[in-house]
This record gives structure tokens, C-alpha cells and sequence, in this order.
């Protein structure tokens, strides 16, 4: 199967890639176009067949796809991958906010719901227990 997105739809939706982040986009952009397709098919979806069926769905998948790649690409290969760091210097402290918490490959909700593939649970809790519908108090 063929990635959602290209290497050139890439730096003309979100910037020009760096020498050293090209190779790394040929191999991450398959492997997100898969795990978009795999979270899809978790719902009982198909997203190619739903590309086909709705065409302007494929600029969708498209976005999402750079969204999620252009995310790994952000997240440093050497280094704490932080979007933002607070330090002190006697009082020895240190706080931090990671990029993609844990690592690895990483797909928000927000971006499944826009692929409409967002499971949706729905339930109801009976604190008394079930109704039999027999609700009479005859003595």
C-alpha cells in the first residue's frame, strides 16, 4: 500500500525538510499511512475504500498524515524531545513539557476524529441495580 502522503506534499503543506529529516520522512511516511490504517481498521473501517468513496476525504487523511509525521519529525533523535523547559539554577529544579509523551509513533484522538474513526463507547451504569419493572409496594 501507497503512503497518504509524499515527501514534496509534505514541505509545501507544512515547511522544507532539512537534509537530515528526508530519509527519515520516505520511512515515516508508510508507516504512519499503516498506522492510520490499522487504527481505522480497529472500528471496523477501511480507509482507502472510504478515500474512494469521498474524494475530498483523501485531502483529509492527507492533513492528518503530515500532521502526525510532521510531529515525529519535530521529536528529537539526540535529545529530550521537549516543546518547552524551565530551569533554575541554586534552587535545583527542572520541569519540563514532552513533545510525545513515552516516544514512539503517536496519533491523537483529535486527529481519529477527524478521520472519523474515533471508537465511541456509550453504556449506562445502574447504581440500583436492574429494573424488573415490577415497582409496586402491595402488601
Amino acid at each position: 500500500m501507497e503512503a497518504f502522503a509524499s515527501k514534496d506534499e509534505l514541505e509545501s503543506l507544512w515547511r522544507k525538510l532539512k537534509p537530515e529529516e528526508e530519509e527519515r520522512t520516505a520511512k515515516l511516511l508508510p508507516v504512519v499511512s499503516d498506522s492510520l490504517r490499522y487504527e481505522a481498521s480497529k472500528v471496523g473501517k477501511n480507509l482507502d475504500k472510504m478515500i474512494a468513496d469521498m474524494p475530498g476525504f483523501s485531502s483529509v487523511v492527507k492533513s492528518v498524515t503530515i500532521d502526525v509525521t510532521a510531529r515525529m519529525l519535530m521529536t528529537s533523535t539526540n535529545a529530550e524531545p521537549m516543546t518547552q523547559i524551565t530551569q533554575s539554577a541554586l534552587g535545583y529544579s527542572t520541569s519540563g513539557t514532552y513533545l510525545v509523551p513515552g516516544g514512539g509513533l503517536f496519533i491523537k484522538k483529535s486527529e481519529l476524529a477527524r478521520l472519523g474513526i474515533r471508537r465511541q463507547r456509550y453504556g449506562v451504569m445502574e447504581f440500583y441495580g436492574n429494573d424488573q419493572g415490577n415497582n409496586c409496594d402491595s402488601v
